[in-house]
């Protein structure tokens, strides 16, 4: 059986939000919609010390972004009896967590969420054609600023190196993901307060 992804209660839909949002609609709508986040994709730090790339950990290749397409294709096709387990991530010690997040194909509604899932770049690029709809929500960047360099002190960096991975690695990112905010289907400001204000919808 295939599903059509829509906003129907009777179908499933992948919807593009920030993980806090993402978590305000998944837990307000109950059993009818799972949370599975990009994140959950992290190439594990063995691994990208083995590629030289520890150090640039959230860049768009320190992802295994052809397994998180695979992942979506098995979520937008559900099969009939058969539960799909979606990796986590878990901050306590920064790794993915395989099988973490169980996804019956009963549930209507699939809400994702990362930082690269408008990325022109192959093979990112496909990624929007398994998403119904993109939410792009922004926040002020001394806010956005702020809150990572307290997130990465919070789980193990001194003050000093917090502030250089977010002026070295955080802030590239952040122009990185700036530039795909057209082909969201609906935007919104996340302001000091994380409210949100939505937008008309845009065609892609």
């Amino acid at each position: 059986m295939t599903h059509r992804l829509a906003w129907f209660h009777v179908n499933r839909m992948f919807v593009w939000m920030i993980p806090a949002l993402a978590g305000l609609v998944t837990t307000a709508l109950g059993g009818a919609a799972v949370q599975v986040p990009m994140d959950g994709l992290h190439l594990a730090d063995v691994e990208l010390s083995r590629l030289g790339r520890r150090d640039w950990k959230g860049a768009p290749d320190t992802f295994d972004a052809l397994g998180y397409l695979a992942l979506l294709r098995r979520l937008r096709h559900p099969v009939p009896g058969e539960i799909v387990y979606a990796p986590a991530f878990e901050r306590t010690i920064e790794q993915p967590i395989a099988g973490s997040i169980p996804v019956d194909p009963s549930v209507p509604l699939v809400v994702t969420e990362g930082n690269y899932l408008l990325l022109a770049d192959p093979p990112w690029h496909e990624v929007r054609t398994l998403l119904d709809e993109t939410w792009f929500v922004e926040i002020d960047d001394a806010v956005r600023v702020s809150r990572l360099i307290r997130r990465h002190i919070e789980f193990g960096k001194t003050p000093e190196q917090a502030d250089e991975w977010v002026h070295r690695l955080d802030e590239g990112n952040a122009r990185l993901i700036a530039a795909t905010r057209a082909p969201a289907a609906r935007g919104g400001n996340a302001g000091p307060t994380s409210s949100l204000r939505t937008v008309p919808a845009r065609p892609w």
